[in-house]
């Protein structure tokens, strides 16, 4: 295992090392490079570039707070030579692994680690890091000039995350068009603080295809927005289905989750498609198994009767199978769902 060095590119003086570049990789030709903040170099793709052509042994993690910065820096897109790394909150699946295990504490401080170990959840973290999100990630980097109606929108998503989104909902309180919403919403994705899941979409006139679901980057700051101090069991729930989430897009990938729901009303939380995409598994979040109801499972299957039926709540301890009203069951702890809807899916993607 190579050493690990750790370069902090906001640094002016790291900056001037990486001015000469090959200099800078023969130093360090054997070791694990870290480079933090490495939007903040002129020119990050060139550097990179020559480490992965021209020194063979060294390996590199590059990070950024701002995606869209390095995108912006980043002509060479270093195709095969990189693998792209999404670090979310903390996972259920983590904290279950090291042994600090709350469920609690977990949806109501949310997994940024300074809020999850503070003692209670305070809400100068939260104000302090949304403007700190907005000097950094956002005024930096797009054309913005309201921040006020930007940062009404991103209050109002934390609000409703987790619900259908429609723009013209937001245009009075943001004091903005609908196309605005639509472009505001887009910069919030790009940042990585919303996740617009789509609709699951058969072609039938029965069904939403059009209407994503948002859902906001993370619990803690859900609660922050919703006045949230103590949670109740709908709560619970709620926040829970963003953890699952969470493990689903960490484990399978963004883009191989959707949700689907018809014009009845009946929803299933989540779709996953396997990896050749003949079959499509369907998770339902339950803060309790025993509220679970496998109506929506029952008209969902009709028309796409291939895939695995699979129930997450806080209190299933153990893979299981089971029928309900004659449907089959997989129950999944909500910590071990990513790694197995990825292995059933047969993909597995970096988290």
């Amino acid at each position: 295992m190579p050493s690990a060095e750790y370069f902090d590119c906001e640094l002016p003086s790291v900056r001037r090392q990486l001015e000469d570049p090959e200099y800078f990789w023969r130093q360090h030709e054997r070791d694990l490079v870290i480079l933090d903040e490495v939007h903040r170099l002129t020119d990050p793709s060139g550097i990179l570039k020559i480490a992965a052509d021209h020194f063979k042994f060294v390996r590199v993690v590059a990070t950024g707070s701002s995606t869209m910065s390095a995108r912006k820096k980043f002509r060479d897109t270093l195709t095969d030579r990189k693998e792209d790394v999404w670090l979310q909150p903390l996972l259920l699946s983590e904290l279950k692994a090291a042994g600090n295990f709350n469920m609690d504490q977990r949806l109501l401080h949310g997994g940024l680690p300074p809020a999850f170990f503070a003692a209670k959840p305070d809400d100068r973290f939260y104000v302090e890091w949304l403007d700190s999100f907005w000097a950094k990630d956002v005024q930096e980097l797009f054309n913005i000039d309201r921040k006020t109606s930007f940062l009404k929108l991103a209050e109002l998503i934390l609000r409703h995350s987790g619900r259908l989104f429609q723009a013209t909902s937001f245009t009075a309180a943001c004091e903005i068009s609908r196309q605005t919403v639509q472009n505001y919403l887009e910069v919030l994705e790009t940042t990585l603080f919303a996740l617009a899941l789509r609709p699951w979409d058969r072609g039938k006139s029965t069904e939403i295809v059009r209407m994503p679901k948002v859902y906001a980057f993370d619990t803690g700051f859900v609660c922050f927005a919703r006045g949230i101090d103590s949670l109740r069991n709908e709560d619970r729930g709620d926040l829970l289905e963003h953890l699952a989430l969470q493990e689903l897009v960490s484990h399978c990938g963004k883009h191989a989750v959707w949700y689907w729901r018809d014009k009845a009303h009946h929803e299933i939380d989540f779709i996953v498609k396997t990896a050749r995409g003949e079959a499509v598994h369907a998770v339902e979040c339950k803060w309790s198994r025993d509220a679970f109801d496998p109506g929506p499972l029952k008209i969902f299957r009709k028309d796409s009767p291939t895939g695995i039926n699979i129930l997450t709540a806080a209190n299933i301890a153990k893979l299981a199978k089971r029928r309900v009203d004659g449907v089959e069951i997989l129950e999944c702890p909500p910590w071990e769902l990513g790694s197995t809807v990825a292995s059933l899916s047969g993909s597995s993607v970096s988290s």
